[in-house]
């Protein structure tokens, strides 16, 4: 199908433009019109386009479905050869290496190569176009790419090169960000929800009709889940599905007034996905399974939001997460808020018909510990600050839409083949630990509550090289017998089951937060330290790099997200041992996703609270006491300064059990009463969650 067909109107011509283009563009390899150190570059580039043009034509004849696995696997690495990570040292996407070759020492040069690296990295992400049949992207980039190459037949300055990259972006942003906002929202748009549905999926050839790269991951965790018996791909669905409808039911939502629900997964899940699919029709739910966004005015850093293959190089992607460097400013920013708003505004009834994302993330690859590259942009301090003030402008622009407290989520997780030879082993074992007794941890985690509702603050203090020490400041109950501080979470929206949380008052809570090693959004810390007064961050350092310096500058950028501080957000004890021992038999702790690793000790949020933009939604308890401490002093100022309230960012930090001295519930009178010593529970009700460390 035309995968936008209904968006076409505007662009009748396309299809003469296309030939036009492709046929121009097919002819750069055999000339010579622009200086030999560009030659290289521009022929390149071509070929790669007219590899596009290759697979465009193959979808849009049906002829691709025709293609053996061994022909579409070998399409695949053409696709994907030059950027693998044995190749990526001499990829023109590679910063370095193109400011190497196009620039040299040249500095009137270099910011040019910069902008071509770009370029190209852009244009890799019309793979995904290619099999989609969407012409009009493919169309707008190549455009793009024949006016820069015809400039650099008579010379071109950066600032020439620059503006010409500013007025695309400028000029095309409402076709590229209406089209993502719909694809987000409308379950027409069923290119991945049609290869799920109507593939045989015990062919794995169905994998490379993505476009994504298909390696180990994605073909083993196919074959893998089908040796699985119908009834457990069921159940695993089930654990799924169910979590999502629970999430409705403890808010109080009316799940009957949806239509859709974004199945966000990895490719080679489908065997499940396509039993969830089933279980959420049957709850009067649609798939909508959109892909990530692929062009850098949808991306935020290295997020990617929606289905996708595991990552062939995170290196790249980590070169690439600051592109917009080369273009963002004010206009630019107040443009897409607009468009923003004009798209929102057009699907305003699929987003009151959202009911949320279905998430199932993944764990097991290799860590990533990322190198800074010498020419890699960078936002300056303005353009961070102008990324903050979207990042806040478009998500009150988001919940005018899709309020978050009339819709949920739910997020699970499974290990992939690269994880290493015990890969079936723990997946199993994973299996189980999503499954695990709810009433069970119910009953233990309101022992934990009773006790935490009576605390004016919680010490908690690391052992041995963690040099944890913090002090909690919490709300105070104004009515005790039918109020509480403490959410009791179970294995709905968040599996697997596993922990207390709370919003602490940002007043009073001061001390140091440290953990040896953490990875949070697939980055690597080393030494990860926070220093907080009045609950905010004042100071940040991590081992990373021999620069200390360059270590503040990774954590501002991709743990503040370009900001100086940030809140405590939330305050939390995971009490899913049994998860931990696992991670320990199997020593993946450090590969193990944050959804698992936050149920595996006390955890700290910064960022926003658990309940941005829904505060006002009135939640108990199984207990029947209300959840009060939904605010804190940031998120109160959301109806006076919304910009102040919140930062649009939440990111879990969990300090593990063996790192733990002690964790204490501080009376108003003084009295300490321990939950934690030495990594162990201590509080009574709560003894059985150390006997998975007596089995390890």
């Amino acid at each position: 199908m035309n995968y936008y067909k209904d968006n076409l109107e505007e662009y009748t011509d396309i299809k003469e433009r296309y030939e036009l283009m492709t046929e121009r563009i097919s002819m750069i390899p055999e000339e010579h019109a622009v200086p030999d150190v560009y030659q290289g570059y521009f022929s390149f580039v071509a070929q790669f386009i007219m590899l596009l043009d290759k697979v465009l034509k193959l979808t849009a004849d049906g002829q691709i479905e025709k293609l053996s696995e061994e022909e579409l696997e070998a399409l695949n690495e053409e696709l994907y050869v030059d950027i693998t990570h044995e190749n990526y040292v001499n990829s023109y996407c590679n910063p370095d290496y193109a400011v190497e070759k196009l620039a040299g020492e040249n500095p009137s040069e270099q910011g040019i190569a910069q902008i071509l690296s770009f370029l190209y990295y852009e244009i890799r992400g019309l793979i995904a176009c290619a099999f989609e049949g969407r012409i009009v992207d493919i169309t707008l980039f190549a455009e793009l790419f024949m006016e820069i190459y015809s400039m650099f037949t008579f010379g071109v300055s950066e600032i020439e090169l620059r503006n010409i990259i500013y007025s695309f972006e400028h000029d095309y942003a409402e076709y590229f960000m209406t089209c993502r906002i719909r694809e987000q929202l409308d379950p027409v748009l069923s290119f991945a929800t049609d290869i799920i549905m109507n593939s045989d999926l015990q062919d794995l050839s169905y994998l490379y009709r993505y476009g994504e790269y298909i390696g180990k991951n994605e073909k083993e965790t196919a074959a893998f889940l089908n040796t699985m018996t119908e009834a457990e791909i069921e159940n695993m669905a089930s654990t799924y599905t169910e979590g999502f409808r629970l999430g409705f039911a403890a808010a109080g939502i009316d799940l009957s007034k949806k239509k859709t629900v974004n199945i966000r997964y990895v490719i080679g899940q489908e065997r499940m996905v396509r039993a969830a699919i089933r279980q959420f029709q049957r709850m009067g739910l649609e798939p909508v399974c959109h892909r990530y966004a692929g062009n850098r005015i949808n991306r935020r850093l290295m997020q990617k939001t929606g289905y996708q293959a595991t990552a062939l190089n995170q290196q790249m992607e980590y070169d690439h997460r600051m592109d917009e460097a080369l273009f963002f400013d004010k206009k630019l920013m107040e443009r897409k808020l607009e468009i923003l708003e004009q798209a929102y505004k057009a699907y305003a009834y699929e987003a009151s018909v959202y009911a949320g994302p279905a998430c199932i993330e993944i764990f097991g690859e290799k860590p990533f510990d990322p190198v800074n590259k010498k020419y890699s942009p960078v936002l300056s301090k303005k353009q961070q600050e102008l990324a903050v003030a979207y990042a806040a402008e478009s998500a009150k622009i988001v919940n005018k839409y899709i309020r978050k407290d009339q819709y949920s989520f739910t997020i699970i997780a499974y290990p992939v083949p690269e994880i290493g030879e015990n890969y079936q082993e723990i997946f199993r074992e994973i299996v189980k630990i999503n499954t695990l007794d709810n009433d069970l941890y119910r009953r233990i985690q309101q022992s934990l509550i009773d006790e935490l509702d009576q605390a004016e603050s919680i010490h908690v203090l690391g052992k041995g090289s963690n040099q944890t020490d913090i002090l909690v400041n919490m709300h105070v109950l104004a009515h005790p017998e039918k109020e509480t501080n403490f959410e009791n979470c179970v294995a709905d929206v968040n599996i697997p089951v596993g922990e207390v949380f709370t919003s602490p008052k940002l007043t009073g809570t001061e001390g140091v937060l440290n953990v040896s090693e953490v990875y949070l959004h697939d980055l690597k810390y080393i030494n990860l330290k926070l220093t907080f007064h009045d609950g905010m961050i004042t100071d940040y350092s991590c081992d990373n790099f021999t620069e200390a310096e360059a270590g503040r500058n990774y954590i501002r950028e991709n743990l503040l997200m370009g900001r100086e501080t940030l809140p405590i957000g939330e305050f939390a004890i995971g009490t899913n041992t049994t998860a931990y021992v696992m991670a320990n038999r199997y020593d993946i702790v450090y590969q193990l996703p944050i959804l698992i690793v936050e149920k595996m000790g006390p955890h700290f949020a910064v960022g926003d609270t658990c309940y941005s933009w829904s505060e006002d939604t009135i939640l108990h308890n199984p207990d029947g006491k209300e959840i009060v401490a939904k605010d804190n002093e940031c998120s109160l100022l959301r109806d006076t300064d919304p910009s102040k309230a919140y930062f649009n960012c939440h990111t879990d930090i969990t300090i593990p059990y063996d790192e733990i001295g002690g964790i204490y519930s501080v009376h108003p009178d003084g009295m300490r009463i321990p939950i934690i010593e030495n990594g162990r529970f201590v509080l009574p009700g709560t003894e059985k969650l150390n006997e998975p460390f007596a089995e390890s």
